[in-house]
């Protein structure tokens, strides 16, 4: 009874503090508070409405994956809208969205009633105390969420504009898709075709927008906050689990494993690396080169670029992407990729509770393989690089799980490992359907041996802290499990009596998913070493790419492991000398990563200010820079989001990627003739076309032959043309009275000159 009451006052406190964070969100992020909030709901309705799927994949879990079943709502509600918009069965709208979403979760709560009633009122045939959820953690979990997520939120209303980096894209192709009633909508910056880029994560981003009634302006920029606050709270969970389930029985078990799983949402969404302590912290006590110069992305470049060379890399992970901004592929995809985490780990745990034996109906049933397979296909569509890593994970996962618990041969175990992961892949191609009958592959330019490669003291500085970690793991375990052997002879034969087997057999659950996840990270940090995806870049920046979207993942898996490791060693039992020595090595090495977490604040200073100065609060609409950056321009930019619909195209002038050109196209998400040269470079791979259209933009502009000048605005079916400062200062020669003589001028501005001209 006492400790049902101390849970009982647990949820009591959580429910207050949770209903204390909303109410404080409202003078907290003002206007924008409803917005904050609208948001807020949808994805907790999501979670409610594919909470049983997700009690399905989570079974025996203390939460049975009650954040977890928030992405996945997001996933499969936003998939199945997506599956009957893309062939044009259904139109792109809010009513679409909310009717799909709305079936998904009743089809959920239907099966798991029927479920429950056919196996006499308990779940996934369990009872007891194993049928039991913790409403607990789930309200730790949730406060954590919010909390997170509003923290976040009122960061970014110090600095919101969609303005910088690869922000005029992503934003870009959310006001494209708001603006378009079939998918893929118009390519912002190739006006003649559609999008033909991964544009997922900016698809579900406009589809949570369209749920919650939100403007796009503000929506970009909680969508960001929301793949943060999952950064933080979905690793908790993971190794709040594998700590829960390796110290059961144990005293406080729950609270250490708390302490864990906090660590870990640390580890993953709000810590630096060792760069950032040796540079940043103490860079001016060791006289390092750079040290003086020492700004927050200078740890995503450090390899090519501390000392330059022609090997200029790029090493990002997700604490930088949440400040710095992007909605960008990889960014989103982080809530997507832990849930697969999270689904291979629950996996895994719970085929310790089946058969043995080879059993087609169960292997080839597996929720979790279908849901990952659903989930690695999905990757095609948000992030493709982590369709390929994810798939891998997945696949040694699978095998793990035969060679640790199959009891039925060599042949049927590879024959169990062929066919989940041949399922996985049948899966995730049929999801990946729908996408890739709209997308223009273009042709792969290949694998490439590296040439160059990272320095041993830069590799170690990067990624030593948590290679340490995973090394020290597995040596304790390797230790552990032939100490095991000697005390327990061998009863098994032949190939089940192989000491390869039999290590993997030895294993705790907790300790083998937490080396897996550190395995794959080390392999993800070596391939780089080795080999790269050529692509344009390949002259002076061959790995950068590949290093990048490799990293970034890897950055994601050593994050739980590290703390998983960290806090295994430090609740070992006082029983030899060697268990001293690895409570001090692990605190020595829980201090390094406590220094890393100070890129947290750092960074938040660097980017967004004083966040306790409320005179410099602006809010979340993240164009509201138009008329600090974009003074002559902000009103003809606003005019057009307010008086033109659909998706006609709309001459501006083009330009380089990463400039300041195509910011019309970007802040209305309406198309224009071409765009940023570089990214429609990648997305096309035809420079002979981009080149022809940038020289023909030139000419509409400088035109003195009319028919020469109404031959090509119709070529490219133009039917606005934009005169503004870019365009003033790209085309020094504008003939504007020939170009007003094309049509009638709807905007204009003359102070400013600036004007909008519709095309006859």
């Amino acid at each position: 009874m006492d400790t049902k009451r101390k849970a009982d006052n647990k949820c009591i406190i959580y429910i207050i503090a949770i209903a204390a964070l909303l109410i404080v969100s409202v003078p907290l992020l003002r206007s924008d508070s409803a917005a904050f909030l609208r948001w807020y709901l949808v994805i907790f309705l999501l979670g409610v409405g594919y909470y049983p799927l997700s009690r399905l994949m989570f079974s025996g879990m203390e939460d049975r994956g009650w954040m977890f079943s928030k992405v996945i709502g997001i996933a499969l509600a936003g998939f199945l809208a997506f599956a009957l918009i893309t062939p044009g069965l259904l139109p792109f709208s809010t009513p679409v969205c909310i009717v799909t979403a709305a079936i998904g979760a009743a089809l959920c709560w239907t099966v798991w009633f029927i479920r429950k009633a056919r196996s006499g009122g308990k779940e996934d045939g369990r009872s007891g105390a194993e049928d039991t959820v913790s409403p607990d953690i789930i309200l730790l979990e949730e406060l954590l969420f919010l909390a997170v997520f509003l923290m976040w939120t009122y960061f970014v209303c110090f600095r919101p504009e969609a303005y910088g980096q690869e922000k005029f894209m992503d934003y870009g192709f959310m006001a494209s898709m708001m603006r378009s009633d079939t998918l893929p909508a118009k390519d912002i910056w190739y006006g003649l075709k559609n999008i033909n880029y991964y544009y997922g994560g900016q698809y579900y981003a406009v589809y949570l927008t369209r749920l919650s009634f939100t403007q796009t302006a503000v929506s970009y920029n909680l969508m960001r906050m929301t793949v943060a606050s999952f950064a933080f709270v979905l690793p908790f969970s993971i190794v709040f689990q594998l700590l829960r389930d390796r110290l059961r029985g144990r005293r406080h078990s729950k609270l250490l494993s708390s302490v864990g799983g906090a660590g870990a949402g640390f580890a993953v969404s709000l810590a630096g690396n060792m760069h950032y302590v040796l540079y940043g912290l103490f860079g001016s006590v060791f006289k390092l080169s750079g040290y003086d110069s020492y700004w927050f992305p200078s740890s995503t470049r450090y390899i090519g670029h501390n000392p330059e060379t022609t090997d200029m890399c790029i090493h990002e992970y997700p604490c930088y992407s949440i400040i710095e901004g992007d909605l960008h592929a990889h960014m989103v995809n982080i809530m997507f990729v832990l849930t697969v985490t999270g689904l291979l780990f629950s996996m895994l745990r719970k085929e310790r509770k089946k058969s043995a034996e080879f059993n087609l109906k169960e292997i080839l049933l597996n929720p979790n393989v279908i849901l990952c397979g659903f989930f690695i296909g999905l990757f095609q569509f948000t992030n493709f690089w982590d369709f390929v890593i994810y798939f891998t994970v997945a696949s040694v996962t699978v095998i793990v799980i035969t060679l640790k618990y199959s009891r039925c041969g060599v042949l049927k175990g590879l024959l169990r490992i062929l066919l989940q992961v041949f399922e996985m892949i049948a899966v995730g191609m049929l999801a990946a359907l729908p996408f890739n009958a709209t997308f223009e592959r273009v042709a792969a330019q290949g694998i490439g041996i590296a040439k160059n490669h990272s320095a041993l003291y830069q590799l170690a500085i990067l990624w030593g802290l948590p290679v340490v970690c995973t090394i020290l793991l597995l040596v304790f375990v390797l230790v552990r499990a032939r100490r095991a052997r000697k005390l327990r002879p061998d009863t098994e034969k032949g190939f089940r009596n192989n000491p390869f087997i039999r290590f993997f057999r030895s294993m705790d659950p907790s300790d083998c998913f937490a080396l897996i996840m550190g395995i794959c990270a080390i392999g993800l940090i070596l391939i780089p070493e080795l080999v790269y995806v050529r692509d344009i870049y390949e002259e002076n920046n061959a790995r950068a790419n590949t290093m990048f979207k490799l990293t970034y993942q890897a950055f994601i898996l050593f994050g739980m492991t590290m703390i998983y490791a960290l806090m295994r060693f430090f609740t070992l039992r006082f029983r030899s000398v060697l268990t001293a020595v690895l409570r001090v090595i692990a605190a020595l090495l829980a201090f390094l990563f406590i220094l890393t977490c100070g890129y947290f604040w750092y960074s938040v200073q660097c980017w967004f200010g004083d966040v306790a100065d409320q005179s410099r609060f602006q809010g979340l609409d993240c164009t509201a820079f138009l008329e600090t950056r974009y003074p002559s321009d902000a009103a003809a930019v606003r005019w057009l989001n307010e008086n033109v619909e659909g998706s006609p195209i709309v001459l501006e002038t083009n330009g380089y990627s990463y400039s300041e050109d195509c910011r019309v196209s970007a802040m209305t998400g309406l198309p224009t003739v071409l765009g940023w040269y570089t990214h429609e470079h990648l997305w096309r791979n035809d420079t002979d076309d981009i080149n022809a259209i940038w020289q023909d933009i030139r000419k509409i502009y400088t035109a003195n032959d009319a028919r020469e000048l109404e031959t090509l605005l119709k070529k490219y079916d133009i039917s606005y043309i934009f005169i503004g400062s870019r365009e003033h200062e790209a085309y020094k020669e504008m003939n504007l009275p020939m170009l007003i003589s094309m049509g009638d001028v709807v905007f204009s501005d003359r102070d400013r000159d600036t004007y909008i001209i519709k095309v006859y």
